[in-house]
């Protein structure tokens, strides 16, 4: 195996209850997480927070907490008309899913709630 390349940009590390691992550094709480790093989210009621991600990314990667479930109604509509393609899923997920896309050099996020 070889190790993976971020091209300059922060992967998540790891996450436990109620936090995360960005880039070595822990956090606690909702984050985005996008290749300058991570900055604290509000959670699914915090819209600007994802819409601010607008030009900058093309896809997002929803971590729902701990389970899948459904993404609030509009939410991804309202995402799509600002260029951004959302992928719900879990937590875990979503967090494998950034960073595997990441290595691939693509403009992506990922919005986590912990688990």
């Amino acid at each position: 195996m070889e190790p993976s390349e971020f091209h300059g940009a922060v992967p998540v590390d790891g996450y436990g209850p109620g936090f995360f691992r960005v880039g070595g550094k822990v956090s606690h709480g909702a984050l985005i997480v996008a290749g300058d790093g991570p900055r604290s989210w509000g959670g699914l009621d915090d819209l600007a927070g994802l819409l601010a991600l607008a030009g900058q990314v093309d896809v997002l990667f929803l971590g729902l907490g701990p389970d899948m479930a459904p993404t609030p109604p509009g939410l991804a509509a309202r995402l799509s008309a600002a260029g951004i393609m959302v992928e719900p899923m879990s937590t875990p997920s979503a967090a494998r899913s950034y960073n595997v896309t990441l290595s691939e050099g693509r403009r992506v996020a990922c919005a986590l709630i912990p688990v």
